[in-house]
């Protein structure tokens, strides 16, 4: 029933290719689905990449097995930088050819609705990446670059009631998945987490080719 109740809500937006404005500001469009069928409306040949367990797997499949981050980081009050480069010139030279560097993904970052901008119909959309534990180290997705603003287009019928929940002053969350591929030559960069510098950090560098935005519902 829920995939069901997903699929006819998704009749009520209208989808918009990401080149369908100014270059540096596409449109996507922006549907209504539980966060569980999101993979319903993403495109069939891409992986999505949202917990732990995915993310490792496809990390085991690019690389092997996870770094001696110990063993990097040494007993100094700072981390080893040179073995940092090392390890990541190392694993890019490896890592040539394997099957799931050519995979399309998809990952979830989350995002709040901004202001509305009448001459595109469509609202300004701020996002932040999402950090994810796993048992190789916190990973974070990386876009390789994204436009100067992103922007969601809702159907004509939603428009207003997410219009009048922005100026009552209220947050509307939503969650953007980004799909595209990694970039071939640098597919993950090993780095030490920022807080914690003797946390492993995986952040797999993406070339981002499409935006889909979502509003969950219970």
């Amino acid at each position: 029933m829920r995939k069901f109740t997903a699929t006819v809500l998704l009749g009520l937006f209208i989808p918009f290719p990401c080149d369908a404005f100014a270059e540096d500001t596409p449109a996507s469009r922006l549907l209504l689905t539980t966060p569980q069928d999101i993979e319903l409306f993403l495109p069939r040949d891409a992986r999505l990449l949202r917990d732990p367990i995915t993310i490792e797997k496809f990390l085991q499949e690019l690389d092997g097995e996870p770094p001696d981050w110990a063993a990097i980081h040494g007993n100094h009050e700072h981390p080893d930088e040179k073995g940092l480069f090392v390890l990541n010139r190392e694993r890019d030279r490896l890592r040539a050819g394997r099957p799931a560097v050519s995979q399309r993904i998809t990952f979830l970052w989350e995002g709040l609705l901004s202001s509305y901008v009448p001459e595109r119909s469509g609202f300004l959309v701020a996002v932040g990446p999402e950090m994810v534990a796993t048992t190789w180290g916190v990973v974070r997705f990386k876009p390789e670059s994204l436009p100067a603003e992103l922007l969601a287009v809702p159907a004509p019928e939603f428009r207003k009631f997410l219009q009048t929940k922005l100026a009552r002053g209220e947050n509307v969350k939503l969650i953007a998945a980004m799909t595209g591929h990694v970039v071939a030559n640098e597919a993950l960069i090993y780095d030490f987490a920022h807080e914690d510098r003797g946390q492993g950090m995986i952040m797999p560098m993406v070339r981002v080719e499409q935006i889909d935005y979502f509003l969950p519902v219970p």
